[in-house]
């Protein structure tokens, strides 16, 4: 049998070269916006739509059964897969990255919408974005404010339309080191970091830092997905449960975690 698995993060890709070694047959979808990664099984870039959609991709290709490892906030992606794993009667199991916790000396404040992060942008002059992609309208709209002396926005894939003058567009690509927020965050004296709550380590440091110096962490809530029949909260034990439903189990851990 074939699974698809739809990855894009460092989780997904552990899974599925683990899968892989156990023998199973792994189609490993990712968007490609940002990097392609190397991987043993069988690769597929670039998304559903130009192939017919997720539903009737399935049914071409014989698959049977949908493994999502993909970021917590996909939300478009995740729904999309569980009502096409519906269509074709075929298992829809998700792992759901645990979500970062505030610790004592945190200053956390979560907003639901990009509407709502306006008002919260009022109390701020120098932020670190750091929450994905932004359209255009919008990020004029928040730099436009009155308050706002300079927004540095930190994304993995460049803009595709021009930016405000008071806009710093930081390319990067995680995992951060704590060292590394702290030297951004002072070499550009933010006052605040607006970001996802995307859970794991990659990411973390830069509210580490801003724990340590006081500074006001505003964290977008995730969003709520459709259910999935089964849902995994680390990666081994979604892994190990796909090689005892769908392959013989063997002692694949080992190999995977060595790469």
């Amino acid at each position: 049998m074939t699974i698809l698995l739809l990855g894009g993060t460092a989780d997904a890709r552990y899974a599925a070269d683990a899968l892989h070694q156990a023998g199973l047959k792994i189609i490993y979808s990712i968007a490609g916006l940002v990097r392609v990664p190397k991987v043993d099984c069988a690769l597929l870039v670039g998304g559903f739509s130009k192939r017919g959609g997720l539903s009737h991709y399935i049914e071409k290709n014989n698959i049977r059964a949908i493994v999502d490892i993909t970021h917590p906030y996909a939300q478009n992606m995740s729904n999309k897969a569980v009502l096409a794993a519906k269509k074709q009667n075929i298992p829809y199991w998700r792992l759901d990255r645990a979500a970062w916790t505030p610790l004592t000396g945190d200053k956390w404040t979560e907003y639901a919408s990009d509407i709502e992060l306006s008002d919260i942008l009022k109390n701020t002059n120098r932020p670190l974005l750091s929450a994905g992609q932004v359209d255009s309208e919008r990020l004029w709209s928040w730099a436009d404010q009155a308050n706002i002396e300079r927004i540095f926005w930190r994304t993995a894939v460049a803009p595709k339309f021009d930016i405000p003058a008071n806009v710093t567009w930081l390319k990067a690509i995680g995992p951060f080191s704590y060292e590394q927020e702290r030297s951004l965050i002072e070499q550009y004296n933010i006052d605040a970091i607006i970001t996802k709550n995307s859970g794991g380590e990659s990411t973390y440091a830069k509210l580490v830092v801003a724990r340590d110096k006081g500074l006001p962490v505003f964290l977008h809530r995730r969003p709520i997905l459709l259910p999935a029949e089964r849902e995994f909260y680390d990666v081994e034990s979604c892994v190990k449960a796909c090689v005892d439903a769908f392959g013989t189990p063997n002692n694949f851990f080992e190999g995977a975690r060595s790469q």
